[in-house]
């Protein structure tokens, strides 16, 4: 009875191990896992590659993408004329010896002559009938601006409209039944997924390099060299971007259009790591204001934050903790956070239920509407959470798009303020346009004006005040006539104002 008893254990135990060995592989697909971790639990960080997907991705192939992207990749080529001092003396060897005027040769018989400079980037064809998007910086303050194709035929280019504050601009060739992009999403782009970044990088020819994203919402404070009001809320990406990539796309690899390659940020002015690239969600909105308005339309929240630059001690004092989302510095009386009730000490945890965490991010989101949009904000208070409906509106306090050249005032690179009824009487004038102050490198700066002086005409137009200004130059092109005085110094001063070309 024993014996038959230890023999049916024995059958039973091995065909329980066949069962199992069979159930294994069966369901295993006879693949063996291993895995090195003590706990034997997947961090949450690893959630996605669960959801119904494969363990990892299949390599990427940038083919399909690049020849997407080449054709419709463009190079710009600018030509600026600038006018310098000649100083030659007036009588030197060469007029003794030949007697001839040195300016006869090098300058206009003024003491003065012309230079052209010449500069390039690369540029976005997003219509089959010519409109093109690029870097401001790339156009600005261009006589001249030529565009070539992949296939090498160059056209004259017109600039349609510029936005200093995004570092966007946007021109038109004369031609039909072009190669162009596919707006993509850049809210759905992901830190870690592959990009590629094309143009003409170092006057090569049409150039292809590939990266991930690094970081979104980044923010280098560089568009404030030629605007008073920067926007940025940068992708950050380490595919190689050169000087010539400037106004050239970031695609991803279904070859849509994420972003305008805008900087770099590097040691020695070339690649050296990372590049960054203006969201295509931000382009977008502020090409169509562009082709529609001939200015972007932007909209205001009506807040100031931290700079990113402030002391832990300064944190500490003021309550701000890191990471909870956008601490609110200050809140514009009559803006449209002031009327919806946000306060200082506020922090805004989300726009239209999309989060924030930094003072970029919600920047580069509140950029992608127009004065009159009504959006949703969240935001905590004593450690609750409120959500409340917001009217933006623009920096005026107004709800309409109103449709005015700001884009010029900010390309001149100076603080301007209409003269008051008190200055203007002590100086015996109707009104005027104060410079408060001036940025280098900006169109004020380059025609020599010093803070202190009041514009009183423009182009022989008496100037009031800044509405006056600003329509004078909304109709302008070429070089303006600048008219006004420095207070406490007799006389009347003169200065050309150079624009650019074709507004």
């Amino acid at each position: 009875m024993r014996a038959k008893q230890v023999v049916a254990v024995i059958l039973i135990s091995a065909s329980t191990a066949v069962a199992t060995m069979w159930g294994y592989n069966h369901f295993t697909n006879g693949k063996t896992y291993y895995y090195s971790q003590d706990s034997g639990k997947v961090p949450s960080n690893y959630a996605k590659f669960f959801e119904g997907r494969k363990s990892a991705n299949p390599p990427t192939d940038f083919v399909d993408a690049a020849s997407a992207a080449i054709p419709a990749t463009v190079h710009i080529k600018t030509k600026t004329i600038r006018t310098v001092s000649n100083n030659l003396p007036k009588h030197n060897p060469f007029s003794d010896l030949f007697g001839i005027d040195p300016d006869d040769f090098f300058g206009n018989g003024n003491g003065m002559r012309s230079l052209p400079e010449m500069a390039s980037g690369s540029g976005v064809i997003i219509s089959n009938d010519g409109y093109i998007v690029t870097n401001n910086h790339v156009i600005d303050g261009a006589d001249e601006v030529t565009v070539t194709l992949s296939n090498r035929k160059s056209f004259k280019a017109k600039v349609v409209g510029s936005d200093p504050s995004s570092d966007l601009a946007v021109v038109k060739i004369d031609a039909q039944n072009l190669p162009f992009l596919l707006y993509g999403n850049s809210d759905d782009v992901k830190v870690g997924q592959w990009v590629l970044a094309v143009g003409y990088p170092l006057t090569l020819e049409t150039t292809v390099t590939a990266g991930i994203v690094s970081a979104k919402g980044r923010t280098l404070d560089i568009n404030r060299r030629q605007s008073q009001t920067p926007v940025e809320s940068f992708i950050q990406t380490d595919a190689a971007v050169n000087p010539g990539n400037s106004g050239g796309p970031l695609i991803n690899t279904d070859g849509q259009l994420v972003g305008i390659n805008s900087a770099i940020a590097s040691p020695t002015g070339s690649y050296a790591g990372y590049s960054f690239t203006i969201p295509v969600n931000i382009v977008k909105k502020v090409v169509n204001d562009i082709m529609k308005f001939g200015t972007p339309q932007r909209a205001y929240l009506g807040i100031s934050y931290p700079r990113d630059d402030m002391s832990d001690e300064q944190k500490k004092e003021n309550g701000i903790k890191d990471g909870e989302g956008v601490y609110v510095w200050t809140v514009t009386p009559d803006g449209p956070a002031a009327h919806a009730g946000i306060k200082q000490g506020d922090i805004i945890t989300k726009i239209n239920d999309e989060e924030v965490s930094t003072g970029a991010e919600m920047v580069g989101k509140i950029a992608t509407y127009s004065p009159g949009d009504k959006i949703k904000v969240t935001y905590k208070r004593d450690g609750k959470e409120y959500t409340i409906p917001v009217t933006l509106s623009n920096n005026s306090g107004s709800t309409s798009t109103a449709i005015i050249k700001t884009s010029m005032l900010d390309k001149l690179g100076a603080t301007l303020e209409t003269l008051s009824k008190k200055d203007a009487a002590n100086l015996d004038v109707k009104g005027g346009v104060v410079v408060k102050s001036v940025t280098e490198n900006g169109l004020m700066d380059k025609s020599r004006i010093q803070e202190g002086f009041i514009i009183l005409k423009a182009n022989g137009e008496e100037v009031k005040d800044l509405e006056d200004f600003q329509r004078i130059l909304g109709k302008s092109s070429g070089t303006v006539k600048l008219e006004g005085v420095f207070p406490g110094y007799e006389g009347v001063y003169t200065y050309p104002l150079r624009l650019a070309s074709g507004r």
